[in-house]
């Protein structure tokens, strides 16, 4: 078998990792760069000339979850090319792109992306899927994006487990080495493909999702009107507000788009976290249901797209029992700029809002702790290979064993 990083190593985002055998190749994610700020965003594999060349010949591509510096290079592949997803996280994408497409001059969605989607294979976790002489076998693992996985790709006798993004901190995130040790570890690795984005924080002290949602709580019994700046898409962060406004016998409120977002999650749910049976939607002008909300207090799910409706609901609100809860990565309202980066002004705009504001918070990634288990628990006979980290190095400085850190290759190449 012969990997190679295509892109990945010493970058966080745009990831695209080709395994392959003489006669068949898969891909694992294709992402776009990550944006910086407001910036464009540079990518010389965003175009269709640029994904035929990489993919020809290709058997199928596999993505781990539906995170755009995993995904959105889908658009550029050729019709003929299998493209597998999770089922949830297939209509997550669908629920998204089809508000985005009625946009394209402002998202670069088109109804043309949307078929494409549309054309995507569904797998479910532990479903072994054939492609040449390749199977590739997804495993669920907890991210803050819903439905997310990684895969054992195995053939002639050899295999592969690339990660994908992972945390064990989220809600979920009890299950990560029960599944390896239970499936995966006793099928003999040779090559660790793990992402390392914390890699370069590795001293930083990172919060399980439920000291998040006891902060929540205390906020907003302490605050009787509560907007939410947060992904629309990350169910962990949306149960935990979900979860606090429940208990502060709060009702949690949200657009249409959200809404639907949230009705996604709950069919799939088999945890009742995440069945959002408090979440209702707020009809923006509606006297009646206001009049309602201002007695009884709130907590809103916002999106930066709805600024106006923010502003007007603020005359109305006293500032001394409002506010806003920031909880997403802090770099989107930091304005000083580091490494380039750019904070995203409709995110400033809203934080600049408010006189009352907090910020909640905890990676979506694995921490220093957690990337030790996963390769002490793994085990891989031959290699070690760290991507999506900013310095892939930093992996040597994990506490694990020497016989391990000699297996750890920082390349985009290897073939076993």
């Amino acid at each position: 078998m012969k990997i190679i990083i295509h892109r990945g190593t010493n970058q966080i985002g745009g990831c695209i990792t080709k395994i392959a055998t003489e006669t068949t190749k898969i891909f694992i994610d294709l992402g776009h760069n990550l944006p910086k700020g407001d910036q464009p965003v540079e990518d010389e594999y965003a175009s269709k000339e640029e994904i035929e060349k990489l993919t020809e010949n290709c058997g199928a591509i596999f993505y781990s979850h539906y995170h755009g510096d995993h995904i959105d290079l889908y658009k550029y592949v050729p019709q003929n090319i299998p493209q597998y997803i999770g089922e949830t996280a297939k209509q997550v994408m669908m629920c998204k792109s089809k508000r985005l497409a009625k946009l394209p001059e402002k998202t670069n969605v088109t109804e043309k992306d949307v078929e494409k989607l549309e054309s995507f294979k569904t797998f479910k976790a532990k479903d072994k899927i054939r492609i040449g002489d390749i199977s590739v076998t997804p495993y669920f693992v907890s991210h803050s994006a819903c439905d997310s996985y990684m895969f054992v790709v195995e053939a002639n006798g050899k295999s592969v487990l690339h990660t994908g993004d992972f945390r064990e901190h989220g809600y979920l995130g009890k299950g990560l080495i029960p599944t390896i040790e239970k499936y995966i570890t006793k099928r003999g690795i040779d090559v660790l493909i793990t992402e390392g984005t914390m890699l370069s924080r590795l001293q930083e002290k990172v919060k399980h999702e439920n000291d998040l949602k006891i902060e929540a709580t205390a906020l907003l019994k302490k605050y009787k009107y509560s907007f939410v700046l947060c992904s629309s898409t990350d169910i962990d962060r949306l149960a935990t507000f979900h979860a606090a406004s429940k208990k502060c016998g709060k009702s949690l409120l949200c657009d249409n788009y959200q809404k639907e977002v949230l009705e996604i999650f709950a069919n799939s749910a088999k945890s009742e976290l995440f069945k959002f049976d408090n979440a209702y939607f707020y009809k923006h002008g509606n006297e009646k249901q206001f009049k309602l909300l201002k007695n009884k207090g709130f907590c809103m799910l916002i999106r930066s797209t709805k600024i106006e409706m923010i502003k007007e609901l603020l005359r109305h609100l006293p500032q001394e029992e409002t506010l806003l809860i920031y909880a997403m990565w802090d770099g989107y309202i930091n304005e000083k700029v580091k490494n380039g980066e750019n904070p995203v002004q409709a995110y400033l705009d809203i934080w600049n809002l408010f006189d009352n504001k907090e910020k909640i918070h905890t990676s979506g990634h694995a921490t220093a702790e957690t990337l030790t288990k996963v390769c002490q628990s793994v085990n891989p006979g031959k290699a070690i290979i760290p991507i999506h980290s900013e310095h892939a190095a930093d992996i040597f400085k994990l506490d694990i064993p020497d016989a391990l850190k000699e297996k750890i290759i920082i390349t985009q190449s290897f073939q076993f």
